[in-house]
């Protein structure tokens, strides 16, 4: 099972504060450090100084400022960006990390979000993921097409006129895709035609066992023979003893018993027992929530106590 850090700035962070994580993240040995992408704070909107930052704006810089740890998004909102734009800005940035960078893709959902900056927001789940299925043909398409080669789309979003579809990634097609979610039918579809990896946030060890099936049973009906990545994501709260168990939940405003029912919490045999857990419906790759990133001892902890275990 690989680690890896996954961070909310949204809900108040500088870039500072980023980097810092990013750097203890790759201190400490993990495999990754991935971020949200939203434009607005989740729950009291009374809060959030200094605001939010731009996603891939900020991987720009992180990838400048580290050497080891792989930067990714969980997940970039379809609904933000033109297509063409952002893969440039994605494959920009793969070269600018040499070859560090996964894209972490969504249909965007959070419409507020998208009110507050007059960010148009379709209507219909429907008309979102129809759009987000043209964009995720359209990014792997112009990343994949050979140098010297050109790409063109027609789509009933999106056209694209014949181009020489560059820059190119440093990676090659292009940036690992990773696509999450538990929808029931077009999720696991498109995972498995686009996606390297498939992610599910924040469900049960069930209900990620029942998403995993899915997508699984996608990937045999399609007939894909490339291996597809299996992970998930947690919250963190991991203490040594339950003083400091109680402490970081009322740090991030959770109920320690909630937090070990719905997230990674408790001590780090606790936590890397519930761990074995996902790891078993075949998790590769686990995503740790750090709400608190002014707490970089609990990376040293879990880093220490939690990842030896896991092998």
């Amino acid at each position: 099972m690989r680690l890896r850090i996954f961070l909310e700035p949204q809900q108040g962070a500088t870039y500072e504060d980023q980097l810092a994580v990013a750097r203890a993240t790759e201190e400490a040995g993990f495999e990754a450090l991935f971020r949200s992408d939203h434009y607005l704070r989740m729950g009291d909107r009374s809060g959030g100084l200094p605001g939010p930052t731009d996603a891939w704006i900020t991987l720009a810089g992180l990838a400048r400022e580290t050497s080891r740890v792989r930067l990714g998004t969980l997940m970039t909102a379809a609904t933000f960006r033109h297509p063409g734009p952002l893969a440039i800005a994605v494959a920009q940035v793969d070269r600018m990390s040499g070859g560090r960078v996964e894209f972490g893709f969504g249909a965007g959902w959070f419409e507020e979000e998208h009110a507050v900056y007059g960010i148009p927001f379709p209507r219909t789940a429907r008309e979102r993921f129809d759009r987000y299925e043209e964009q995720l043909d359209i990014i792997t398409g112009l990343w994949s097409t050979p140098v010297g080669e050109t790409f063109r789309h027609e789509g009933v979003h999106y056209r694209l006129a014949e181009g020489p579809a560059l820059p190119k990634p440093w990676q090659t097609p292009g940036p690992p895709v990773v696509i999450g979610g538990t929808g029931p039918r077009r999720t696991p579809r498109l995972a498995a035609v686009f996606a390297d990896e498939y992610n599910v946030p924040f469900c049960s060890v069930a209900d990620t066992g029942a998403a995993f099936g899915r997508t699984r049973k996608a990937v045999v009906d399609l007939g894909r023979t490339k291996p597809m990545v299996y992970s998930a994501a947690q919250v963190l709260c991991v203490g040594r003893d339950e003083a400091e168990i109680a402490r970081r939940a009322e740090r991030i405003g959770r109920e320690v018993e909630e937090l070990r029912l719905n997230g990674l919490a408790g001590t780090p045999d606790e936590v890397v027992e519930k761990i074995g857990r996902f790891g078993e419906l075949g998790a590769e790759r686990m995503y740790l929530q750090l709400l608190d990133m002014a707490d970089l001892e609990h990376l040293e902890l879990v880093a220490a106590r939690v990842a030896p275990q896991l092998g």
